[in-house]
């Protein structure tokens, strides 16, 4: 019969510790490839419309701030029952 080796305190914070780091630098890396590509998306729309200089508007401005905490709100939702 296999019998269940006690695990020390220490390897378990260890172990959540791991996953934390982990979560944070891969949702770190996905946040940057998002940034980059929202800013190639806005260079590129304004090299179709011939614009030296890209700006954004407050009204704009505050639109996009209100999807990106909606988004984030939605994340911090995902494993509520």
């Amino acid at each position: 019969m296999d019998q269940i080796a006690p695990v020390a305190e220490g390897q378990i914070e260890k172990s959540m510790e791991t996953w934390k780091v982990k979560t944070l630098a891969i949702g770190g890396v996905i946040g940057a490839l998002v940034g980059l590509v929202g800013a190639f998306m806005l260079v590129q729309n304004a090299e179709k419309k011939n614009v030296q200089e890209v700006s954004i508007s407050s009204g704009e401005g505050f639109r996009l701030g209100v999807l990106i905490f909606g988004l984030l709100r939605q994340i911090s939702t995902l494993h509520q029952e």
